[in-house]
């Protein structure tokens, strides 16, 4: 997957497939809720096994009900297609 930044355009289109992420200073964020500390905590090692296997890592915290994400691809200064990719698949563990 390209590692290239994305111009605000393509950001733009790439967020419109998304369901809930902003971007926020060149990040992609997303905010998840969850009943108690215990789920946030295992939705967050879930989203670890992902990064892992993806190679690109999140920004997490998390806390009693809460898990928020920042992706950038540091590398280019910037949101890249990886990014989206990696928000793609956190969603998908979150449904």
């Amino acid at each position: 997957m390209q590692r290239r930044k994305l111009s605000e355009q393509e950001i733009e289109s790439h967020l419109a497939e998304l369901k809930g992420w902003e971007v926020v200073e060149s990040k992609l964020k997303k905010r998840f809720s969850f009943p108690n500390f215990r789920e946030s905590l295992s939705f967050v090692n879930k989203v670890g096994e992902i990064a892992e296997e993806m190679a690109h890592h999140p920004d997490i915290f998390f806390g009693w009900g809460y898990a928020e994400f920042f992706i950038t691809t540091h590398s280019e200064g910037g949101l890249t297609q990886l990014d989206f990719a990696l928000a793609k698949e956190i969603d998908k563990i979150a449904t």
